[in-house]
């Protein structure tokens, strides 16, 4: 996405100067300022591991903050006012296509699927994606990876989307209050738990799952600086086992018990959207069972940002991916 290219190199360029530059974490101090892109059932096992004590059994502090989007998540691991950055794989592409030198890297996986839904306004059992064509379609934000993915699916398909209603001039924020108040738009796409809890109201129908269909992208990723990485070996390792951990609580406990295990991180959500939420997203099998990156699929999401004419050329996965730490981890469940 040329805007998001823009306003991460500006940022990084600009804005870090507005932040105060605060060295390293010392080497006995185990706290790590984790920024999160936003603030999303889609990463759950991560609050697993936070509400259930998995960091503390480490000795490691989480202190968590919102981002609101992957430029500001990379200028705050820029500013060093973040260790960890939580975002998608693409924004650390974006920085590596454009030359950028000091760029975080990634070092562990998340989620290994679009976690969008497509809402229908009326009840479609045999719906197939090239019912889109021709439709207006409300699909995020131009460049980002649910928009990118939602039309690599459509083009899979068969549907042309450069000269349809294929629409990314609606914020991701207002997508589905656009949708509800308005008879132009057949289709948009939805995270849970809003997708579930539009059902559940009577306002629409969720007709197909985009990361179903798309096949295993590496959709959101851990992220830091190399010195970081370098110089805090040993507690981001702890970190992905913690990360792990929640992960495993979330296969091995009935939805439940999930639930409740999200439930302070989500205050006013409904125990029941938060089941239908872990529920959907078990189902279409959203999340890494080990934080190591493929690099076949780390492939695939360059080929849906070409696909969305996003890429001016391809990221090296043996410099954007460190999956040192990772194969550490991931040796250890064998």
């Amino acid at each position: 996405m040329k805007n998001l290219k823009r306003m991460i190199a500006a940022m990084l360029g600009g804005l870090i100067l507005c932040f105060p530059i605060v060295g390293c974490n010392k080497k006995d101090d185990k706290t790590i300022r984790l920024c999160e892109v936003t603030h999303s059932i889609f990463y759950a096992p991560l609050y697993v591991a936070i509400n259930n004590g998995y960091f503390n059994d480490y000795g490691i502090t989480i202190k968590l903050t919102n981002g609101g989007g992957a430029n500001n998540v990379m200028t705050a691991i820029a500013s060093k006012s973040a260790d960890i950055g939580l975002m998608g794989p693409e924004a650390t592409i974006y920085c590596h296509v454009e030359g950028q030198k000091d760029y975080p890297v990634i070092f562990g996986q998340l989620t290994k699927r679009d976690g969008s839904f497509l809402v229908s306004k009326k009840e479609e059992p045999n719906f197939t994606w090239q019912d889109t064509a021709g439709k207006h379609v409300l699909a995020g934000r131009k460049g980002g990876v649910p928009a990118m993915t939602l039309e690599y699916v459509m083009n899979q398909a068969g549907v042309d989307t450069k000269n349809s209603n294929f629409d990314t001039s609606v914020q991701f924020d207002v997508m589905v209050g656009a949708f509800e108040g308005s008879d132009e738009y057949d289709y948009c796409t939805m995270f849970e738990p809003t997708a579930s809890e539009f059902v559940a109201a009577g306002k629409g129908y969720i007709v197909a799952s985009v990361g179903k269909d798309s096949g295993d992208v590496p959709y959101t990723a851990f992220s830091a600086k190399k010195s970081y990485l370098k110089d805090n070996k040993d507690t981001v390792t702890d970190f992905l086992r913690a990360v792990v951990r929640g992960y495993n609580f979330m296969k091995e406990h009935p939805v439940s018990e999930v639930a409740k295990a999200l439930e302070s991180s989500f205050a006013g959500t409904p125990l029941s959207s938060i089941e239908a939420a872990v529920l959907s997203y078990l189902a279409i099998d959203a999340w890494s069972a080990t934080p190591v990156m493929k690099e076949e699929d780390f492939n695939r999401l360059q080929d849906i940002m070409e696909n969305a004419g996003e890429l001016s050329s391809r990221a090296d996965f043996s410099v954007a991916v460190d999956n040192s730490i990772a194969n550490t981890v991931a040796a250890e469940l064998l």
